[in-house]
């Protein structure tokens, strides 16, 4: 027999956010190695919280009694963000869906008060954070890699944490596919084309890449391989 639970036993522990880092260029989740730095916004300014986060044996990043305090009613929702780390990446921080802004630094979430007879107001959903090659990442041998570097074109300034991708079909199943990047502080990126580009004269492969900084802030320029495999590319982003 298993003796009632008293309502004085209960203890309700409930996490504000649920994050699973995808690796983006291997397709699938990443936890070895991860490190997450968790800020909270005091209104002026974002400062570190000190709190640790927990990551199960899945890869599934939580905190676990974040929110939980006395008199839940009494207090509102607090702004966090999660910030990762991870040895050859740089997370991807879209602030909707097909909308990236280079200057996002970390994950937002909203932490609601909550007490063992009172959940939080509202339950997260998980949520994919991908972690994309940066310039140092260690590509398998073999993957064909192109490198550049991402700039204003009226300044010549490098765009910092720019995203760069390209974009194609498979043959002949027509199949979608699209490699991407983060540029490192200087605007120095490397990307794998690991798939068949358009074909041009003389049998060459022709990829667009696309450079983003935000939407709206965008550049492109159109490789051709093998012709410039070791060539330094230039993405100049404009209004």
């Amino acid at each position: 027999m298993t003796a009632p639970v008293s309502p004085q036993a209960r203890r309700l522990l409930a996490s504000s956010a649920w994050f699973v880092p995808y690796d983006d260029f291997r397709r699938r989740r990443f936890a070895a190695g991860l490190t997450v730095e968790l800020d909270r916004w005091t209104g002026v300014a974002w400062v570190p919280s000190g709190v640790r986060p927990t990551i199960t044996p899945s890869g599934v990043v939580a905190y676990p009694g974040l929110g939980r305090r006395r008199e839940p009613w009494t207090g509102q929702p607090e702004l966090y963000r999660a910030r990762f780390r991870a040895r050859g990446y740089r997370p991807f921080y879209p602030a909707a869906p097909e909308s990236f802004d280079a200057a996002l630094v970390g994950k937002e979430f909203l932490v609601y008060p909550y007490d063992d007879e009172h959940p939080p107001q509202i339950l997260p959903e998980p949520e994919t954070v991908a972690l994309l090659p940066d310039r140092t990442f260690e590509y398998p041998p073999g993957t064909r890699v192109v490198s550049g570097v991402v700039r204003h074109a009226a300044s010549g300034s490098p765009v910092a944490n720019a995203l760069v991708e390209s974009t194609g079909q498979t043959t002949p199943d027509l199949q979608p596919w699209r490699e991407r990047t983060l540029a490192d502080d200087s605007g120095a990126f490397r990307l794998s084309l690991r798939w068949e580009g358009r074909i041009g004269e003389h049998g060459t492969e022709i990829f667009t890449v696309t450079a983003t900084e935000r939407p709206g802030r965008t550049g492109q320029v159109d490789i051709s391989l093998p012709e410039d495999p070791g060539a330094t590319h230039v993405i100049e982003i404009s209004e």
